[in-house]
């Protein structure tokens, strides 16, 4: 009887996430699976083309572009976001006061994205942004960060990884803190060096966290579309034209509801094979101890 009682409390406690997930996730990705299948405007009736829509994707030079600079953006942004972020634990692991960097760090995660795109626009403009005026001081002459296709992606880039620091900073935390520390005192007793304990020690026992952080950052850089939407909004010559910046344009640009929902539905497909490939992967590299 009292374990039926907590389970029922413990029903009554997730249902809010389930009811959440049900009305804000799976009924959406259902409907736009079905409008995938459709022409619609947005207004009126829907009408079913079959796969119309996914043929047409593939045919769109839209499309592929997108999915271009989308992969450039996340081939910059993954690495370097989670290398930065790991360093960046393992030296305030045993500051003093870390708490209050992990709070300072923890601040551009919770920031509106518009604020912190436009603050980027000025930081990054080509004529009198502060970035430039600083790489002047070293002779160097920095390009035009937003105008400049072949720098636009990297400047977004930059600009993300900024910005997702604090977050992936703060997991890697958390995992180093559940790193034992007999492992490090073996370690000493055999003589290794700061270099060799972090390579034999914290790596591999760092792979579950490293593993999570992968797939997270690897998901958030395909869904990547307010920082190009606010900087450039697409531009310049759809330099900075991502994928669900093509999804957006389709359905709120042209109206395209079905289009759209087809191109939602292809990204979708991805992310989970990508994520599955990840899952499979993870036996070869990813220790979890004993």
């Amino acid at each position: 009887m009292a374990r039926n009682k907590a389970n029922l409390w413990g029903y009554l406690f997730i249902t809010p996430q389930l009811v959440g997930l049900l009305f804000f996730s799976l009924i959406p990705l259902l409907y736009a699976f079905y409008l995938s299948f459709t022409e619609w405007s947005g207004f009126g009736g829907t009408t079913f083309i079959g796969i119309t829509n996914y043929i047409e994707q593939m045919n769109n030079p839209d499309f592929w572009k997108a999915m271009v600079n989308t992969i450039y953006y996340m081939v910059l942004v993954v690495p370097l976001g989670i290398a930065i972020a790991l360093v960046l634990a393992v030296a305030l692991n045993k500051v003093k006061g870390k708490e209050i960097y992990r709070v300072f760090f923890f601040m551009p995660v919770v920031t509106s994205s518009v604020s912190v795109g436009v603050i980027f626009m000025w930081i990054l403009n080509g004529d009198f942004g502060i970035l430039n005026e600083l790489l002047s001081y070293v002779g160097i002459t920095g390009p035009h960060w937003l105008t400049d296709p072949r720098w636009v992606i990297p400047s977004i880039a930059l600009l993300s990884i900024w910005w997702g620091l604090g977050y992936n900073m703060v997991i890697f935390l958390a995992g180093l803190q559940g790193i034992s520390k007999s492992y490090y005192e073996a370690a000493e007793i055999d003589g290794a060096n700061a270099l060799q304990k972090f390579r034999h020690i914290t790596l591999p026992l760092l792979t579950p966290t490293t593993f999570f952080v992968t797939i997270m950052t690897i998901i958030s850089s395909f869904q990547v579309f307010d920082q190009a939407f606010v900087m450039t909004n697409g531009g310049p010559a759809k330099a900075s034209y991502t994928i669900v910046f093509h999804i957006y344009d389709q359905a709120f640009v042209d109206f395209t509801m079905g289009k759209s929902a087809s191109a939602a539905m292809i990204l979708f497909v991805i992310i989970l094979i990508l994520t599955l490939i990840q899952f499979k992967l993870q036996k070869r590299w990813v220790f979890y101890g004993e």
